[in-house]
């Protein structure tokens, strides 16, 4: 009997055995990725799906070898690439490999690009080590590249500077780098993270092409179960270092099996229906809900007359907020000496009104003027033109001095909580600080004590306290920012994308923990997001901008469901298939 020989077409691109990761802490080795296991063919992609922590990453990482040796260990019964075990490789064969047949696009572009080269170098740089061509070929290839990505005005990208480049626009540089040498193997770690829907969309259909040209396998790395609906073949949920669930896109997300995946799924806020709060990961864990959606729809379901009723109460009120024509513009300069040439509209003509008790959502891209907006209602930056009022008080006509009063009842609560929290400074100092700036506690004791409750409160603990930023999650940091927020006990908080760069599951926390601080404290809220999922979970109204104007206004509901304007309609036409589906 003669044994037919095996087809190559249908042998893995690249099959992982039993892989282990070690890092050496203390004195001793903590395994942190526990025996995993999966395979790639050509052309298909495989989700990789967890929470921050859950090995995703750096699972990546050690199968292109690019973890320190030093206080790491990698193991495994075998890591072929192309039927080659890669643990027999030497570090110049890898080396050799990396950047040429796989490629990884990092999560962060603008920690991933030199900010001191021109972004079109820094690809050239790639094709002329492993593609030998000289630097006018090269110049050539990237502007080939360039356009292949669809990035407006290639030269003037090739001679940009990371600095001067969009979010979208640093992302689409890095994915040319990643194919420039079209490899066989593509890592996308976290691609469209923090990214608008609709330029998360383009990103999505941008690989999607690319991998067909190509015939890439591809591994997509995401927190987000919806992300990968439409774009992986395979998909493999990660938990505490272990694959949890694993299997084709369509079963694992119709028919999922495990507690863990289940809980992802549901932590998402729903488009066709209203929760009083969003179900959390631990939760399905600790199997709080064995009887799945409906049970949760059944004890969370939010009435659409619950809601009339407290809209009614609500707008019956006097606006507590008044924007009148606000404008905010940036002049341009140039020559010697500096001349205004041209003006940057960044808020142009806006009203509007915000009530008591209200969530006011402000969604729109990056660049249309959100968080200009809300801080030109601080006046944290100085409007061009305009009336601001808060509970009848005029705020363009304050001093300095008595703004600066004003703003212990308008708070803000930042974008990225890492980089506004001083890290020269403990949480609890931290907290405490503008309560020693605005008087409200006599003594030090009096304002530990009340800091210590407000940890509690946004769900730390008081121990934390003499803790410095660096030693919490991101999630924990988003909650130390609240608690900053509240320690003035404020009566409007602005939340500048408050959760964009969340876990979907902590995400969740987040946003349930906002809602409950501001039921129980008496708040209101004006939500900047480009999430117009979770905007539309989180706000009674929602105003829709586009390059500084106000597009629409509208309630949350009406909004998604009756769109006036064609812009509005795209930005709820880039929200992931699956997420409206379901």
């Amino acid at each position: 009997m003669t044994t037919k020989p095996t087809d190559i077409n249908t042998l893995p691109l690249l099959e992982v055995k039993n892989l282990r990761l070690s890092f050496y802490v203390e004195k001793t080795w903590q395994e942190v990725i526990h025996g995993i296991s999966f395979k790639l063919e050509k052309g298909r992609t495989l989700g990789l799906v967890g929470e921050s922590g859950s090995g995703k990453s750096v699972s990546s990482l050690a199968l292109m070898r690019l973890i320190d040796k030093r206080n790491s260990r990698v193991e495994a019964d075998s890591i072929l690439f192309n039927q080659a075990d890669m643990r027999d490789f030497s570090e110049k064969q890898m080396q050799s490999l990396r950047g040429k047949k796989m490629a990884m696009i990092f999560q962060e572009p603008m920690t991933s690009l030199n900010p001191v080269f021109r972004c079109g170098k820094q690809v050239a740089e790639a094709l002329i080590l492993h593609e030998k061509l000289t630097k006018k070929q090269a110049h050539e290839r990237v502007i080939a590249l360039f356009h292949q990505v669809k990035l407006p005005r290639p030269e003037a990208i090739y001679r940009a500077y990371p600095h001067e480049l969009s979010g979208g626009q640093k992302q689409r540089v890095m994915i040319a780098m990643a194919i420039s040498c079209k490899p066989e193997l593509l890592i996308a770690d976290e691609p469209t993270t923090a990214l608008d829907v609709t330029v998360q969309k383009e990103i999505l259909l941008l690989l999607k092409d690319l991998q067909q040209e190509y015939n890439m396998g591809m591994i997509f790395i995401t927190h987000d179960l919806g992300v990968i609906a439409d774009l992986a073949d395979e998909v493999a949920v990660m938990h505490q270092g272990n694959i949890v669930e694993q299997g084709a896109v369509k079963a694992v997300l119709e028919n999922p099996q495990h507690p863990y995946t289940k809980g992802l799924l549901a932590c998402r806020p729903p488009l066709d229906y209203r929760l009083t709060r969003l179900p959390v990961v631990r939760e399905f864990l600790d199997n709080k809900w064995p009887g799945g959606v409906q049970q949760i729809q059944q004890e969370l379901l939010l009435s659409p007359e619950s809601r009339r009723q407290r809209h009614a109460k609500i707008y019956l009120q006097q606006p507590v907020l008044k924007a009148e024509q606000i404008n905010t513009w940036f002049p341009l300069r140039k020559g010697f000496p500096s001349r205004v040439y041209d003006q940057v509209k960044a808020v142009d003509n806006i009203s509007f009104e915000v009530f008591p008790g209200e969530t006011l959502g402000l969604v729109g891209e990056s660049g249309c003027g959100k968080t200009t907006l809300g801080r030109t209602l601080l006046r944290l930056q100085e409007p061009t033109a305009g009336q601001i009022t808060f509970k009848g008080i005029s705020l363009n006509k304050l001093n300095d001095k008595s703004m600066r009063t004003m703003r212990k009842h308008i708070q803000i609560i930042f974008q990225d909580p890492y980089s506004s929290l001083n890290p020269r400074l403990s949480i609890g100092n931290a907290i405490a600080e503008p309560m020693k700036v605005h008087g409200l506690a006599k003594t030090a004791k009096e304002r530990r004590q009340k800091v210590m409750a407000l940890l509690e409160e946004v769900g730390l603990s008081a121990e934390h306290y003499s803790r410095y930023p660096h030693e919490f999650s991101g999630g924990q940091r988003q909650r130390i920012s609240i608690a900053r927020a509240l320690a003035v006990e404020p009566e409007l908080i602005i939340c500048d994308e408050s959760v964009s760069a969340l876990d979907v599951s902590v995400q969740a926390q987040v946003l349930n923990l906002l809602n409950r601080l501001k039921a129980d404290r008496g708040l209101t809220y004006i939500f900047i997001s480009h999430d117009l999922s979770v905007v539309r979970f989180m706000a009674d109204r929602i105003l829709v901008m586009k390059d500084g104007h106000l597009e629409e206004l509208a309630e949350a509901d009406k909004l998604f469901t009756q769109p006036e304007t064609e812009y509005t309609k795209t930005l709820i036409g880039a929200i992931p298939d699956y997420m409206v589906r379901n």
